[in-house]
Formats: structure tokens, C-alpha cells, sequence
């Protein structure tokens, strides 16, 4: 039966390379036009925050900034996690993308955190600012953010990395849409400090989109099962298998953000499924097909009958 489980598996893995090229090209020019979308925007929002005297539009600066690293990182991440195993690194390079996430999250709470203590400052000294280039900033701000979180499309959905991107562009243009609104209605009023107190909110937002990033990286690069993997859906659907009498042994883990690895032992009676003319090969080959539904395409799985003893992974 190990041997046969072995074989089964080999299908499994090769199944999920297949699988894993489509999206690598999509992920590479969503991720280099973003970086100069980006760029450029940073550089025209710093330009006429300090020329016009808006901090709430150099906050949103800042946070685009922290775009252009957090982008560049999770291109890194993403290109290196692609690369195959080799060497001491078995599993290949797909935790550049959890660290990248990580470091994602700190960039943005940090951002938050500048522009909220700036903010504060601020509040208590209002500084006159010129509305107009303000708010033309921001609106260019708006645009650039929301065309560069399109450019990734769905495939961020199952991956963190490109997810942490997605959350800084979206939370970019939200922040911008503050600043605009900020912008108009100082030009209308001539209440400068309405700018800090946009840009308190501006941070305050940045803040709390960093804490709900961190701690999914975190949970991840401690080996969490990826928030989207309903645990009790897989070991109901392994346990569902033909002639499977229990599911032990159950680990889900993510080899990167968009690549998520399973292992079990499934105790088995194979007279229940030799009835059914199904063979090791072909009950593994279904276990596969139903986990690869459920988003996981990398599995091992190893059959246990009541006559071999189940033995514990390693630490």
C-alpha cells in the first residue's frame, strides 16, 4: 500500500507544477507596472504636499512610497518563489512570499504610524495649504491605485503576497479619496485643520489594514492552514473516500502564499474499495482530485490499514 500511495502522490505533485505557470506572467507585469505607477505618482504627491503644504497629501505619499517597497519585495518574493528546489532548500523558495508579506504589514503600520503622529502635530499648529494641486494629486492618486490593483485581477484572491499588494494600492486610493475630499473642503472653507484631521483618519485607516495583514502572515509563517482552507471540509471529503475508516495525521500548511502543501494518513479497509474494483492508484487519484478542489494541489498521502501501525511525521 506505500508503494502504491508513493506512485499516486508523484501525480499529485505534478499536477500542481502544471498549475503554477499561467498566473506567473499576469503576476510579474501586474507587479512592474505598479512599481511605476507608483514611482511616478509618489514623486509628483511629495512634490506639491511640500510645495502646497498638505500633510494628509504627503501621508498619502508615504503610503505610496511604502507601495513601491512593498511591491518591489513582493515581485522579488513572487519571482523567487517560483524558482525549484534545490540544495539544503527542499521545499524551495515559496517562504520569500510569507516574509514578504510580513515585512509588507510592518511597512504599512509603520507608514500609519508616522502619518498619525505627524497628524496630531499638526492639529494643534494648522498650517495653510493651496488646495487646488492638492486635489489634483489626490485624484491622480485615486486613479493610479485603483488601474494598478486591476492589473492583478483574481489570482490575488489565494495568494498573500499579491493580496499584501493589492491592500496597500486599495487602502492607497481610499486614503486619496480622504485627501480630495480633505482638499475641497479647505479650498471652500479655509479650515486648514480639517488637512490634519483627514490625516489622522488617513492613518488610523493604514493602521488597521496592517494589523488584519500581520496577523495573517504571521499565522502563516508559523504553518497556520491558509484562512481560506476549511480544515473540517477537507478531513470530511478524505474521510468521504471509498473503504477510508478515519483521517489522522492531518496537516495543511502553505509552502508559500498561493501554493499550500497537505499531509495524512488515511486508515483504510481495502476490502471496502477492491469491492468496487478501485485500486490504491485510482483511490488516490480521487483523494487528489477532490483536494485540488479545494484549492490544495500538493498532498501526500500514505495508506494505513489496521495491520500497519501509524506512525507521526517528525517534528
Amino acid at each position: 500500500l506505500r508503494e502504491d500511495a508513493d506512485l499516486g502522490l508523484s501525480h499529485g505533485s505534478s499536477h500542481h507544477h502544471g498549475d503554477a505557470h499561467p498566473s506567473a506572467s499576469t503576476a510579474a507585469s501586474a507587479f512592474r507596472w505598479s512599481i511605476a505607477l507608483n514611482s511616478g505618482l509618489t514623486a509628483l504627491q511629495l512634490a506639491i504636499g511640500f510645495g502646497f503644504g498638505s500633510l494628509a497629501l504627503i501621508g498619502d505619499a508615504l503610503h505610496n512610497l511604502g507601495d513601491v517597497v512593498g511591491l518591489a519585495l513582493g515581485w522579488g518574493a513572487d519571482r523567487l518563489s517560483r524558482r525549484p528546489a534545490r540544495g539544503r532548500f527542499t521545499y524551495g523558495f515559496g517562504r520569500s512570499t510569507q516574509m514578504a508579506s510580513l515585512i509588507n504589514g510592518l511597512l504599512i503600520f509603520a507608514a500609519g504610524a508616522v502619518v498619525v503622529v505627524e497628524a496630531i502635530q499638526r492639529l494643534l499648529n494648522p498650517v495653510p495649504l493651496i488646495a487646488a494641486p492638492v486635489a489634483w494629486a489626490a485624484a491622480a492618486g485615486i486613479v493610479v491605485n485603483l488601474v494598478s490593483a486591476r492589473l492583478f485581477g483574481h489570482d490575488h484572491q489565494r495568494d498573500l503576497n499579491q493580496r499584501a499588494a493589492v491592500l496597500h494600492l486599495l487602502t492607497d486610493a481610499a486614503v486619496s479619496v480622504a485627501v480630495l475630499v480633505s482638499a475641497l473642503l479647505v479650498g471652500a472653507t479655509g479650515w486648514f485643520w480639517l488637512d490634519a484631521l483627514t490625516a489622522i483618519g488617513v492613518g488610523g485607516a493604514v493602521l488597521w489594514s496592517a494589523l488584519g495583514l500581520l496577523r495573517e502572515a504571521l499565522a502563516l509563517n508559523l504553518d497556520a492552514a491558509p484562512r481560506h482552507i476549511d480544515l473540517a471540509q477537507v478531513e470530511a471529503e478524505l474521510a468521504a473516500l471509498p473503504g477510508v475508516l478515519a483521517v489522522e495525521e492531518l496537516h495543511v500548511w502553505g509552502l508559500s502564499t498561493s501554493r499550500i502543501a497537505l499531509t495524512s494518513h488515511l486508515r483504510v479497509d481495502p476490502s471496502h474499495w477492491r469491492q468496487q474494483a478501485l485500486s490504491s492508484d485510482q483511490l488516490l487519484e480521487l483523494a487528489r482530485r477532490r483536494l485540488a478542489a479545494l484549492g490544495i494541489r500538493q498532498s501526500t498521502l500514505q495508506l494505513e490499514t489496521n495491520h500497519t501501525p501509524t506512525t507521526s511525521p517528525e517534528p
